[in-house]
């Protein structure tokens, strides 16, 4: 049976690094994950009450394909909490995830063959998807010196129907300022572009809050997940804030590609929302975690990086190691016992000299993982 071009998009690399670390597992050796972007804690635990006792009562078959009205209300009574944004319930669009939402907000915004604009390094399944759409990526390589966020000068001479920014941002976790996420806006809009703003790591910031796009305008497309902040990975639920205008459009395709999220997942997120205390507890983690990493990586060998923001990432520059990031990290793997993520799965162009360390797991893992990069850097020379 022949395959269909659309299909032919690019592995995801950290899942190929996943496999090697369960593989290594399974053989007996004792891994440290530091590879991928998902926390060590399970769903709030209320959230998991509230979905046990819903079981045992409610048959949980189909909600409507926009998601459960009251999930929809709390999530927009979220940006009031956060943002002092008041959000209308009817914008809001519960998604199979975030991946749901970026299938649905590019399929609702744009036609194929449109191109929309990325900064590199960026989430490497951004231009797959388009691509899977039919939609042309475009990568703009972002300057170190921005903490590899893109600025309006990046975007002079490019061509582009959209633009999907990331603030924090995945591999680097850092953020965009109001200033500098409004300048964004409003150069993408002069262009009569659609702007997309990937907010699934708001809720892990540090030093300061992060902006989201509704503070500044309407007219843009939010995407967010429960994954992150909310730590409900696998339960595969997240949200769209989308312009009055476009929520028809979007619900038609949801109706049809979805039928609606996962019931029970949305139950779960719900109570996720009153969850605060336990999921603050969570990011006292990540803080501690973050300050490991920023003290441990640069004495094992690792000190071009760009310090994050937000989010659980931190992304350095290994050109001085290694001109071949795929195998530096297999590397690492065998002789240290530490999974890293290669940076060509965020940047085609660079990344062949980045590695993305992960610090969502708990922090005994952290230091074990730190003293063990540091003894594979000693050794190594």
């Amino acid at each position: 049976m022949r395959n269909s071009s659309r299909g032919a998009v690019d592995p995801f690399i950290v899942m190929d690094v996943m496999e090697a670390a369960r593989a290594a597992e399974e053989a007996g050796r004792h891994i440290i994950h530091m590879e991928v972007g998902q926390p060590s804690s399970p769903a709030p635990e209320h959230a998991r009450r509230v979905l046990s006792e819903a079981m045992m009562t409610d048959p949980l078959g189909y909600t409507v394909a926009l998601g459960l009205p009251a999930l929809r209300n709390r999530i927009a009574r979220l940006y009031g909490d956060w943002y002092d944004v008041d959000l209308d319930p009817a914008r809001v669009v519960v998604t199979p995830g975030s991946s749901g939402g970026f299938i649905l907000a590019f399929s609702a915004l744009f036609d194929a063959g449109e191109r929309v604009a990325l900064g590199m390094p960026g989430y490497p399944s951004y231009r797959q998807i388009l691509k899977a759409l039919d939609l042309v990526p475009v990568e703009v390589p972002a300057s170190p010196d921005n903490g590899y966020q893109l600025v309006p000068e990046d975007l002079k001479g490019v061509d582009y129907q959209g633009l999907m920014m990331a603030s924090p941002a995945n591999p680097t976790g850092t953020m965009l300022g109001r200033d500098q996420l409004g300048a964004l806006i409003e150069t993408c809009q002069a262009q009569g572009a659609a702007f997309l703003s990937d907010e699934i790591y708001h809720g892990i910031e540090y030093d300061k809050r992060a902006v989201t796009a509704l503070e500044l305008s309407d007219e843009v497309c939010v995407i967010n997940s429960f994954s992150k902040y909310f730590s409900m990975t696998g339960w595969r639920v997240g949200w769209l804030v989308v312009p009055e205008a476009q929520v028809r459009q979007v619900e038609r395709l949801a109706q049809n590609l979805f039928i609606c999220p996962p019931h029970a997942a949305q139950v779960a997120a719900l109570a996720a929302l009153d969850a605060d205390d336990e999921l603050q507890g969570n990011l006292a983690v990540y803080a501690k975690n973050r300050e490991l990493m920023l003290d441990g990586l640069p004495k094992a060998g690792f000190d071009r990086i760009a310090p994050p923001d937000g989010a659980f990432y931190v992304y350095a520059d290994v050109s001085h190691l290694t001109d071949d990031s795929r195998a530096f990290a297999a590397e690492i793997l065998d002789k240290a016992g530490v999974a890293v993520t290669p940076g060509l799965d965020f940047d085609p162009l660079r990344g062949h000299g980045t590695l993305r360390f992960s610090y969502a797991r708990s922090s005994a893992d952290i230091e074990e993982g730190l003293a063990r990069l540091r003894t594979f850097m000693a050794l190594r020379g």
